[in-house]
């Protein structure tokens, strides 16, 4: 949008003629989100950017993430321009930067010290070395437990525990008639929600996806542990209707005392240990994720990005402000502004390396190692031929994410057997993968 500025010299309309000058002009840009805190918060530092940035204006389009997803991938496959800054996961940014349509973040200011950002962050947010999306706040997948109720019990919580231990804790725990559950788990199906916890304990009993000839690999003995370790958590263990439980209902349960245990995403750690929104704040523990026979792949990595498409009509406003959202400078202002527990997590190292942030963060170290460690090029114990931890980067396991959701919420729900489940999995995603190409030579 732009805008023109009339000056008039001298007294009286005669004056005026001649003198129609331009200014400098304003551009407004548009910024696609979704409307969680971390977003929220930036919304309100918004004024911030204005004020070192008089020119530019800023437009937020705020959407549930569902919708979020389908508008923007809309826009940018059609080149519509309809945004100048688009939020992109470590799923979407390799795969539409192999498509062309965002553009390369390769020229950044030197203030920006991209150094700083967290290797494993980077990789993911890259195509072929080069970043395509710039982060702004990243979370791995960690174990919340209750001091309180392992003391009592006499229980110790290992850095990282297995599966099994985990399950001895919850049946040691699990005391539905005083209101508290052995191990509160996502199992609402979607393929970011029950299945970013399920496909990390696939991972974790040392199966996966595909070989590496992309054969499905869902009837595998690893896949049939998991399920059944994850049903019998769930079912035995857990609160009544699981299998409506995402992240949220399973924070606020853990929050409200309801839980003995819970895995999940690291960005809780700040909400549960916050007296303001967290009941148990004072007794929470942490630890790193759970394994069974591998750390490879035991714990995820998800990152929130802003990237700026190719369609963009503004781009050039747009870095500054997607330079300036991802900022060590804005991380910095926010906990001036907000304390340090609001600072978007995950991104830097200059944040964990904080005496403000350590200060308040007592779960800082462990969520800097689970982010740290997490490596989508090696996800797996054996050999693999795609990349991403509790997702695969290819345009397709949007689909089959969320058919094998469905039904794993089937298998905790008693709608099928495990065989039968994961039998109806492979079938379809041996069938969607064989569709699209891969493996044929």
């Amino acid at each position: 949008m732009s805008t023109w500025r009339v000056l008039v010299k001298g007294i009286g309309i005669a004056g005026v003629v001649g003198c129609v000058m331009p200014a400098h002009a304003d551009t407004t840009i548009t910024v696609a989100t979704v409307n969680n805190p971390d977003m929220v918060t930036m919304q309100k530092m918004t004024a911030a950017f204005k004020k070192a940035h008089p020119d530019i204006n800023v437009n937020y389009v705020t959407l549930p993430e569902n919708e979020l997803r389908q508008k923007i991938t809309t826009d940018i496959a059609s080149g519509g321009g309809q945004y100048d800054v688009i939020t992109v996961s470590n799923y979407e940014t390799p795969i539409w930067a192999k498509n062309g349509w965002l553009k390369p973040m390769d020229n950044l200011p030197e203030s920006y010290a991209s150094n700083d950002l967290i290797d494993s962050v980077r990789q993911g947010l890259s195509a072929d070395g080069t970043l395509y999306a710039l982060p702004f706040y990243a979370e791995s997948s960690m174990t919340y437990y209750r001091k309180d109720l392992f003391s009592k019990a006499g229980l110790t919580m290992p850095e990282r525990p297995t599966w099994d231990q985990v399950q001895t804790f919850a049946r040691t725990l699990n005391d539905p008639a005083n209101g508290v559950y052995g191990i509160c788990l996502r199992g609402l199906p979607g393929w970011g929600q029950n299945m970013a916890l399920f496909g990390t304990m696939v991972n974790g009993y040392g199966g996966r996806w595909f070989d590496m000839d992309w054969q499905a690999q869902l009837t595998s003995e690893p896949w049939k542990k998991a399920a059944a370790m994850y049903k019998s958590l769930l079912t035995e263990y857990g609160p009544p209707g699981a299998t409506s439980n995402g992240f949220t209902e399973s924070e606020t349960l853990f929050a409200n005392g309801q839980c003995g245990m819970w895995v999940d995403s690291t960005v809780a750690a700040g909400y549960l240990s916050d007296p303001a929104t967290s009941k148990v704040a004072d007794q929470v523990g942490f630890a790193q994720s759970p394994y069974q026979t591998t750390q490879n792949g035991a714990n995820w990595l998800y990152v929130w990005a802003l990237a700026v498409p190719k369609s963009a009509p503004h781009a050039e406003a747009a870095q500054t402000f997607v330079d300036w959202a991802t900022s060590s400078q804005y991380i910095s202002s926010v906990a001036a502004d907000k304390g340090w527990l609001g600072v978007p997590p995950g991104t830097r190292t200059s944040t964990y390396e904080s005496d403000g942030y350590r200060k308040v963060a007592p779960f800082a170290s462990l969520v800097f190692k689970a982010i740290t460690s997490a490596d989508p090029n090696h996800p797996t114990a054996e050999p693999v031929p795609y990349t991403g931890i509790q997702f695969i980067s290819i345009p397709q396991f949007q689909a089959i994410g969320t058919r094998v959701g469905q039904l794993m919420a089937g298998i905790v729900s008693g709608q099928s057997t495990i065989e039968q489940g994961l039998e109806q999995g492979q079938q379809f995603t041996q069938r969607l993968i064989d569709r699209a190409g891969y493996g044929k030579k």
